[in-house]
């Protein structure tokens, strides 16, 4: 469960994953510094106070992005309008070859840092 791992999980993917998973990973830990890098559910994950608050995989045609909550888009459906949310809300897939909108990104995971850890 190391950087090495999800390091090796994103090299093993072809372009243009590869890069957009690379940008995706810089942009949460830009907002996330704190977070462990790790793997859950096979794919890269990062873990706060040991809760998975984000994750993102490769696909052939999308990359999928993962808040670990059911909860989060629930609050957030005007948000990701234009994406294809899961019927479940375990997941968004957004394009192999475009960067995810940093406000997107942001708001993905203040939801879920929000509902993770409660204030008070």
């Amino acid at each position: 469960m190391t950087v090495a791992e999800v390091d090796a999980y994103i090299q093993a993917q072809p372009e243009p994953q590869r890069s957009t998973l690379e940008h995706l990973r810089s942009q949460i830990l830009a907002i996330i510094p704190e977070a462990e890098q790790c793997i859950s559910y096979a794919m890269p994950g990062f873990r706060v106070n040991g809760k998975v608050v984000a994750g993102f995989a490769a696909y052939k045609k999308h990359i999928g992005y993962y808040p670990h909550s059911g909860q989060v888009f629930q609050v957030m459906m005007d948000d990701l309008a234009g994406y294809e949310v899961s019927e479940k809300g375990g997941g968004v897939k957004f394009p192999i070859d475009q960067a995810v909108p940093d406000a997107l990104i942001e708001k993905l995971i203040a939801v879920r840092m929000a509902q993770a850890f409660p204030a008070g």
